[in-house]
């Protein structure tokens, strides 16, 4: 029994989890003193990020919601982590996902229901496909992908914003496309809420008026279901096994009679409509349109430290994607509520990926109580 205990306890201490963890309490950690160093009180600014996260169901629900993005851009990252590639375009792909999404939803007419349908179809093969142009050079010309999708994730930015000046798709006297049309949108409830019975109803029931008082939509259950089909693709599937046998050694993988050029275009491309579909949701639930960007917003560059949080696995990126949405949803709150500066939210998400880029780091820290024990 003793000895179950023990290598348990061993398991744990070497696996992937355990590092995680302990990455994250030292991000906390580091966030504290951050804090105590600028004056304030750190116990007091994390009760009030808890409130702000924990506190009404609305806060939950606004969690949830800038969770959803993160996971899918963490997909697309852990997705391409998995066959030996760094998707940095992961960026890139969001703003073209959003921007065919809003195209699509704006200039085409379908009924309800198969709107979004084709929205998100279009949004995801053209992310998929933008994706894929980085797979191809690397495999036809050696073009490091790193290289690669930077470039693509300007051209992506200024090609969106060029598209949004069109006459005709830019809204007069804003910076900002047309909104899409109803039919395109996956809110749940979104105009029945605000008719008569609708208003009746939520007054009984208090605790889904305060969710649905946010843009509450379909966009989480779309980011659990690509989790499951991104683990089924890796794990179950002769794509998934040829993909990962690349990303362990590309070499052994064509000695065995594997297409490592043909797996290569393919991983960047589903990684690609992975982040299109983080675009597509985002505008078809949330924003329902596509604004003039003057710099990146980061969906894709937080997606790295996601998928690095979950272990480049599909169902961690789902965890680390909503530990993500509560830091950045919750975190600016100590800044209304102290004074305090909201930049220590980056500063604990960027010393939780810090420390996990380390893992022998957090194993010697792990290992020094057992040492002691056994002197």
């Amino acid at each position: 029994m003793k000895s179950k205990k023990n290598s348990l306890k061993e398991m744990l201490l070497s696996g992937n989890l355990m590092i995680t963890v302990v990455s994250i309490l030292l991000g906390i950690i580091v966030g504290a003193i951050v804090l105590k160093i600028a004056g304030y009180s750190p116990i007091e600014a994390y009760t009030v990020m808890l409130k702000g996260i924990f506190g009404k169901p609305k806060y939950m629900a606004y969690t949830i919601i800038y969770a959803t993005p993160l996971i899918m851009t963490g997909l697309s990252v852990a997705f391409a982590f998995k066959t030996g590639l760094f998707n940095i375009g992961a960026e890139g792909q969001f703003i073209i996902g959003a921007l065919v999404a809003t195209v699509v939803g704006y200039f085409v007419k379908l009924p309800i229901g198969l709107h979004a349908i084709v929205v998100f179809v279009a949004a995801i093969t053209a992310a998929g496909l933008w994706g894929g142009i980085a797979g191809y050079l690397k495999a036809k010309f050696g073009v490091h992908e790193v290289i690669a999708t930077i470039m693509l994730n300007w051209i992506a930015l200024y090609l969106s914003n060029y598209v949004i000046m069109l006459e005709g798709f830019k809204r007069p006297n804003s910076e900002a496309s047309y909104k899409i049309w109803d039919t395109a949108t996956i809110g749940i409830l979104e105009k029945w809420r605000y008719t008569d019975p609708g208003r009746m109803w939520f007054k009984a029931h208090p605790v889904l008026q305060s969710i649905f008082k946010t843009p509450v939509n379909l966009g989480i259950i779309c980011a659990i279901l690509l989790a499951v089909v991104v683990w089924f693709i890796l794990n179950k599937t002769t794509l998934g096994y040829e993909l990962r046998a690349v990303g362990s050694n590309k070499h052994a993988a064509e000695y065995g009679g594997i297409n490592v050029n043909k797996s290569m275009i393919i991983s960047m491309t589903i990684a690609g409509a992975l982040a299109g579909a983080a675009g597509a949701l985002q505008v078809m639930g949330v924003s329902k349109q596509v604004a003039i960007l003057a710099a990146m917003e980061g969906y894709g560059f937080d997606g790295i430290a996601v998928s690095l949080i979950g272990s480049n696995g599909a169902f961690g990126c789902v965890f680390a994607g909503i530990l993500f949405g509560a830091l950045k949803y919750g975190g600016p709150k100590i800044q209304s509520a102290m004074g305090a500066p909201s930049e220590v939210v980056s500063i604990v998400m960027g010393t939780i990926v810090f420390f996990i880029a380390m893992p022998k780091f957090i194993k010697m820290i792990l290992t020094v109580g057992k040492r002691k024990e056994v002197k």
